[in-house]
């Protein structure tokens, strides 16, 4: 929920406050709001000013602002947080306002901003603005366009918002530290002509990565390539809000990558058009159809469709091992090896609780709930109306329904399937498929060896 401490709430104005501009506004800095929940926060409709259809956060929230003159100012605090992964796992992070990622920032092309950041790290940091048009002292590299920012000490960023689009914010003061302990968040600049680009349902999130240890609860800040939590919005599956839509609706995803890595992301159900990059907005003629749409490194995309088929469709990076937890890089492949006799001797000598996995494959740890070290997710889990969905990490659903409310973003529930539209199992005789020459293994000692006589004089290769 929020906690405002006097923070006069979402584009609220001063009382006989007039314009102010430059230094001065740091006489009367907002209080900071903050968010102790890790649930989505419905979308904060601005109570002046241009109209636009606001984002919603994935397992986050938009930082209200006030407006101080012609000014719109916004409070953001770096400081260590407590994030839940998913239920069964906490990590203490860095980030603002109470959690990693902080706050979505929200305005409107052409506002003049104002950012007041207050430092409560051990350490210096500055914000970078990452994909803005901006002065070059407000771009927030320290030592280069700026001082770093104390601990203890408050700067103000000032600039005028050029151009709309999807953007981030993130420190660019010990940056492999802090952006590996979590300290990002989410910028939208929405257009200043509320028809251009409109949808009726806009997400956002943030994909990050953190290597931690069973058990533990720091990120191992050196780690480059070996991660073991793939999260969107520092959430692992089964931990992501689901995206509920009402059918019919245009939607918007939009998403940026502060990993190490690119991601393939994957929608099922639906082709899309990618309409945004953190460059701006791509020209109609420019859109293809897509499924999947691989995001790199320090890039944003944003794209759309319209929900006209309802039901539950998976939404997911490609890559294979982000959809698990915990993964350790390390564990042997057993499939087809037989462990009986091993696990007898394990369990005699080592440990009577001893099981053998891996053997027909991992997917029977989709259904196991096994014990495991304090503060440790399951490599795979969650469960749905049919079973295990034996998934992790960077995994959600997008829930199309029928006749949803315009802020009704609830779940829902799972899907009722229209009768006959679910695969099922055939329970007839199957038979069996012809054997083929190749099939049969060679008997011992007997070698097929097929001979091909080169023809003509030629010995040319």
């Amino acid at each position: 929920m929020f906690s405002r401490r006097g923070f006069l709430g979402s584009a609220a104005a001063l009382a006989g406050a007039s314009a102010v501009s430059g230094r001065t506004a740091a006489a009367a800095i907002p209080e900071a709001a903050t968010m102790d929940s890790a649930v989505m926060q419905p979308p904060l409709y601005p109570s002046n000013g241009p109209d636009y259809q606001p984002v919603v956060t994935l397992n986050g929230w938009t930082l209200p602002w006030r407006m101080n003159g012609d000014w719109k100012e916004f409070h953001l605090v770096a400081e260590p947080v407590v994030r839940e992964i998913a239920p069964g796992m906490k990590a203490h992070l860095w980030g603002y306002n109470g959690q990693s990622p902080g706050p979505t920032i929200e305005c409107v092309e052409g506002d003049k901003v104002r950012i007041f950041v207050t430092n409560k790290l051990p350490e210096n940091t500055t914000v970078h603005w990452h994909g803005m048009l901006l002065p070059n002292g407000m771009d927030g590299v320290g030592g280069v366009t700026q001082p770093h920012i104390k601990p203890g000490k408050t700067f103000v960023y000032e600039f005028v918002m050029q151009k709309s689009g999807t953007f981030m914010y993130h420190p660019h003061s010990d940056e492999m530290v802090q952006m590996a302990m979590g300290m990002m968040g989410f910028f939208v600049v929405h257009p200043r002509d509320p028809a251009f680009m409109r949808v009726d349902r806009d997400f956002v999130f943030l994909l990050n990565a953190f290597d931690i240890d069973p058990g533990a609860y720091v990120p191992k800040i050196m780690t480059m390539l070996e991660f073991n939590l793939w999260t969107w919005n520092s959430r692992a599956f089964p931990g992501i809000d689901h995206l509920v839509v009402r059918q019919g609706d245009r939607v918007r995803i939009r998403f940026g990558n502060l990993t190490m890595t690119n991601h393939p992301i994957h929608m099922h159900g639906y082709h899309f058009a990618v309409t945004c990059t953190d460059g701006g907005w791509v020209p109609e003629s420019a859109r293809w159809p897509e499924t999947s749409i691989d995001v790199g490194v320090g890039a944003m995309r944003a794209f759309e469709f319209v929900a006209d088929v309802p039901g539950d469709w998976a939404i997911h990076c490609h890559k294979s091992h982000h959809t698990m937890n915990a993964m350790g890089h390390g564990v042997k492949t057993f499939i087809g090896v037989p462990q009986r006799d091993t696990v007898k001797t394990i369990q005699r000598l080592a440990s009577p609780d001893y099981m053998a996995m891996g053997s027909a494959g991992m997917g029977e740890m989709g259904e196991m709930e096994m014990p495991m070290p304090d503060n440790t997710l399951p490599m795979m889990t969650g469960f749905g109306q049919f079973g295990p969905i034996e998934m992790g990490g960077m995994f959600s659903v997008v829930k199309v329904r029928e006749g949803l409310d315009r802020n009704d973003y609830k779940d829902p529930g799972w899907y009722q399937h229209p009768p006959g539209t679910v695969a099922y199992e055939y329970t007839d005789p199957v038979p069996e498929a012809p054997s083929r020459k190749s099939d049969a293994a060679p008997k011992p000692g007997e070698v097929e060896v097929q001979v091909v006589k080169p023809r003509g004089k030629s010995h040319k290769h």
